[in-house]
């Protein structure tokens, strides 16, 4: 059974910086693509940032330059570092997984809330 926790979220002031982690079991993890979701209640969940088994990253728009997501095959462990955060950065963020040759990410964390307020 897949389970992902993340841990790291809080609330952070504008301009700051938070790092998010996420531990992941019941996967052969080398094999799984991983990423980072945020959603607002009452709206679509949307992609912050993925990375491939390979190391292939991919992020959204509105993150590039200031996200990074990484992996640690050794540790089952993706994180996600965030800097100069935004007011309009905060959101629950989600841990995701997808078997490499799956279309869709279909397996979540509970997710972590981030908030960036002054």
């Amino acid at each position: 059974q897949v389970q992902l926790v993340e841990s790291g979220g809080g609330l952070v002031q504008p301009g700051g910086s938070l790092r998010l982690s996420c531990a992941a079991s019941g996967i052969s993890f080398s094999l799984y693509d991983m990423g980072w979701y945020r959603q607002t209640p009452g709206k679509q969940r949307e992609l912050v940032a993925s990375i491939s088994r390979s190391g292939t990253t991919n992020y959204a728009e509105f993150v590039k330059g200031r996200f990074t997501i990484s992996r640690d095959n050794a540790k089952n462990t993706v994180s996600l570092q965030m800097n100069s955060l935004k007011p309009e950065d905060t959101d629950v963020y989600y841990c995701s997984a997808k078997v490499w040759y799956s279309r869709s990410f279909n397996n979540w964390g509970q997710g972590t809330p981030v908030t960036v307020s002054s």
